[in-house]
């Protein structure tokens, strides 16, 4: 238990997009994305959030620092959403290396992975 937790501290997210993407981004809008109140990058550009599945240490680091919720409330937020006919949750992938494929491949996505996984076919968004 305790690795797991000093693993999940020492991960440091990345929040990534197209390398095209010139979108304004902050921690809120990226919140905003991810819990489906936004749909839509600055620029009018539709946004298409990408998640890691529940299992990964950095889903957990993300929906914690940049969604504010755990992972259970995340879940059960969707679950809402999803029953009342109202959401529809993030598509969910179990690699970093998915997310980077997906985000490169599209203009419209939005994914985060692990700060160490970055390769040159996506660009970080800074949160300030």
């Amino acid at each position: 238990m305790t690795l797991t937790l000093s693993a999940m501290a020492s991960a440091e997210l990345a929040v990534i997009v197209h390398p095209s993407n010139a979108s304004a981004l902050d921690k809120k809008a990226v919140q905003k994305i991810f819990l489906g109140k936004d749909t839509k990058f600055s620029s009018g550009t539709a946004a298409t959030p990408i998640n890691l599945g529940t299992d990964n240490a950095t889903r957990g680091s993300f929906d914690e620092s940049i969604v504010g919720r755990s992972s259970s409330q995340v879940a059960a937020y969707w679950s809402k959403l999803v029953f009342t006919g109202k959401g529809v949750p993030p598509k969910e992938v179990s690699t970093d290396a998915e997310v980077i494929a997906l985000v490169s491949a599209s203009e419209q996505a939005i994914g985060y992975v692990d700060a160490s996984s970055v390769n040159d076919s996506v660009k970080v968004v800074p949160l300030n």
